[in-house]
């Protein structure tokens, strides 16, 4: 699959609204991302299927690091 899933949630620490771009090849993942605002790093869990035939993100989840 190609291209990144634009997705917009807000960050824990300053409450500011960010877009994250998910990568569809990286299935059930969880990653550190600092905010784009505050610069803080955010704790980001994907879960969804991301295949040839279905691309759905069934849940995304941003928590402060330490969380």
């Amino acid at each position: 699959m190609s291209g990144f899933i634009d997705w917009q949630g807000q960050c824990p620490y300053c409450g500011e609204i960010i877009t994250l771009y998910i990568d569809p090849d990286n299935n059930d993942s969880e990653y550190i991302e600092d905010c784009s605002v505050c610069c803080s790093p955010i704790s980001v869990s994907v879960a969804g299927v991301f295949n040839e035939g279905e691309c759905r993100v069934d849940n995304i989840e941003l928590r402060a690091e330490n969380d």
